[in-house]
């Protein structure tokens, strides 16, 4: 077992969260609080993608200017997005100028429109691969499972690029699909009472769990 981080407040969290200052905040507040909004999920699918080869810390520090870069991560404004826009963003030392992955989150805007037209909403379509918390590995042991291997493969059949099942359990573990905060750390109940009432997204757009200051 990892031995713990103690905050500031004394009391235990995940250990990786003492990685870097900016991440006792967002371990606090967003990570494992689940996400029923288009939106920050497909942010949040297209920041992984950012992240495949990187640190995360190298994404979070990034992160407002990816948010400026790529119009808030707004579906149909991404794709919209032409090739004068890609070489905007190869342009912008903001963010990670990588021409694969700025394509990818441009092509996959426009497979979330797709998918969005067909199902509903992105959060209906995300939200039917809860796994059932029963067969979870124990707390950050695991790097894939059954539910992002099944994901990751209807996403790139339906036409999505960076999505493979590492970077698909990373988004899983931060938008609360499940509750991956370590067993004695102390915002994982937090994160549980909260998912204990999230309303799962159906066919309509559903809403956002999680701390106000992210909603």
């Amino acid at each position: 077992m990892t031995t713990p981080f103690v905050g500031p407040d004394g009391a235990p969290r995940c250990a990786w969260s003492a990685g870097a200052p900016e991440f006792l905040a967002y371990h606090d507040t967003e990570w494992g609080f689940p996400v029923g909004d288009d939106q920050r999920l497909f942010e949040k699918l297209s920041l992984e993608g950012f992240q495949s080869g990187l640190s995360w810390r190298t994404i979070l520090a990034k992160r407002e200017n990816f948010r400026s870069a790529f119009a808030a991560f707004e579906i149909p404004a991404v794709a919209r997005f032409d090739r004068h826009d890609v070489e905007r963003l190869l342009g912008d030392a903001g963010i990670i100028r990588h021409r694969g992955k700025i394509e990818a989150v441009i092509n996959n805007a426009r497979r979330a429109e797709d998918l969005i037209e067909r199902e509903g909403s992105l959060a209906a379509f995300v939200w039917r691969y809860e796994p059932d918390a029963a067969g979870l590995a124990e707390p950050q042991t695991a790097s894939t499972s059954p539910a992002s291997v099944a994901l990751s493969k209807d996403l790139k059949k339906r036409g999505w690029k960076f999505v493979g099942p590492t970077t698909v359990f990373a988004f899983m573990q931060a938008m609360g699909l499940i509750n991956d905060h370590a067993r004695e750390c102390t915002i994982r109940s937090e994160a549980q009472r909260i998912r204990d009432g999230f309303d799962r997204p159906g066919q309509a757009l559903g809403g956002l769990a999680g701390p106000e200051s992210e909603r």
